[in-house]
């Protein structure tokens, strides 16, 4: 450690918690049963719906973590390129398009390229890249503790030594030997099974303890951290993210973070430089909270439940006279079959040729059908103005009220 901040890879160890109880284990299996049958029942196109929805969800989470809250009205806007005249909140509509648009591109390229090896210094400085060349000109501009203020270089690491609370990162001209240790030790491709769950977790707070970039390590590591998930194949298919669980254990989040910043406690507390104690009681936070995560988006998708919530939103919109009491049974329909010819709905709904074009087209202007052409099959939408009624508690209770 030179002049407070550290110089040498031994300075980042342990790497890996020690779990001499089995209690990470524990929780790693829970991962990967409960992510594994989330979708199970899901139709494949419903599906993407649905992962989409949750791309957006995971862009207000993790920006609101950042103390950007975005409505997600205005995300749903941001992503048909209907921006605001208030310059606060363009900006932060940009920045939520950036991390959907992102997290697209990360998926595909892990798909596409599945050597790419996704704890390497050149893979996340393409995801800051990414990131910063799409963010808007005043996000890329950062004041110093001394008033003074700097540019953010997309793509670029760090050359100024920076400050993070108590924390002080490793020195800007040791990055790259940083940088080298953690994609050796956290590489998804050279671990198996349990090991990469808790890895998951382990790398989280060690890519943020590194802190590579001058701004936008909290988006980059939770980027990161869902390329892992992905490429570690325990993702639930995309439809649950770790980030909503941060947001909401915000300081908690930020506590257990802090703890695992610490030194070394003492001969009791394992034998590298950092804190044995504090990486095992992240790693256990991360873990119970993505199996927190798990559960709900598992109870919300549960399709008897989700049925009876469709046919509770017609039933609203039947009564104010929006729609025909026939568009349940298509809408529920259309969840279960993923997607429907257009010439089916009439004998599916029971109604002549000419009524029951005119109920899709009625769903379709008010996006609770989508097709991709004008006489392709209709799919479900997910239109923000539903998602409190689709999927309550998606958003915090405030949030939620407004999507209406």
């Amino acid at each position: 450690m030179k002049d407070g901040f550290y110089t040498k890879i031994s300075e980042m160890e342990p790497m890996m918690p020690t779990d001499s109880a089995g209690e990470l284990d524990d929780l790693a299996i829970e991962v990967i049963r409960k992510s594994a049958g989330i979708s199970a029942a899901l139709h494949p196109v419903t599906r993407r719906g649905i992962v989409e929805l949750v791309r957006k969800m995971n862009s207000y989470y993790s920006n609101l973590i950042e103390g950007h809250n975005t409505h997600p009205v205005d995300i749903d806007r941001a992503m048909r390129e209907d921006f605001s005249k208030d310059p606060a909140k363009r900006a932060k509509q940009l920045e939520s398009k950036a991390h959907i648009e992102v997290q697209k591109r990360i998926e595909a390229q892990i798909e596409d390229t599945p050597g790419t090896v996704i704890t390497s210094k050149s893979f996340l400085c393409w995801v800051h890249k990414e990131f910063y060349e799409r963010m808007p000109e005043e996000y890329l501009v950062v004041q110093r503790a001394d008033g003074k203020t700097e540019t953010v270089i997309a793509g670029k690491t760090r050359k100024l030594e920076v400050e993070v609370g108590r924390h002080l990162p490793p020195k800007s001209e040791f990055l790259c030997t940083f940088m080298k240790r953690f994609e050796e030790a956290y590489d998804p491709q050279k671990l198996k099974g349990l090991s990469q769950v808790i890895a998951a977790a382990a790398s989280h707070h060690r890519l943020a303890w590194i802190h590579p970039f001058l701004d936008g390590n909290g988006r980059v590591t939770r980027l990161m951290t869902h390329a892992y998930l992905k490429k570690a194949k325990i993702d639930g298919h995309g439809l649950w993210t770790v980030s909503r669980g941060f947001a909401r254990s915000r300081e908690e989040y930020l506590a257990s973070l802090a703890g695992a910043d610490q030194p070394r406690r003492g001969d009791l507390d394992g034998r590298g430089n950092l804190t044995q104690a504090g990486l095992f009681g992240f790693c256990r936070f991360f873990l119970k909270t993505a199996i927190d995560q798990i559960d709900f988006m598992s109870g919300l998708l549960d399709l008897d439940g989700m049925q009876k919530r469709i046919q509770a939103v017609v039933d609203r919109q039947v009564s104010f006279g929006e729609l025909k009491p026939e568009a349940g049974h298509l809408l529920r329909d259309v969840f279960l079959r993923g997607e429907i010819p257009r010439g089916e709905i009439p004998n599916i709904i029971g109604m002549p040729e000419r009524s029951a074009r005119r109920v899709v087209s009625r769903l379709l202007e008010k996006n609770y059908l989508v097709s991709d052409s004008e006489k392709g099959p209709v799919m479900l939408g997910f239109p923000a103005s539903l998602v409190g009624y689709y999927f309550p508690r998606l958003y915090p209770e405030g949030v939620e009220a407004g999507l209406d």
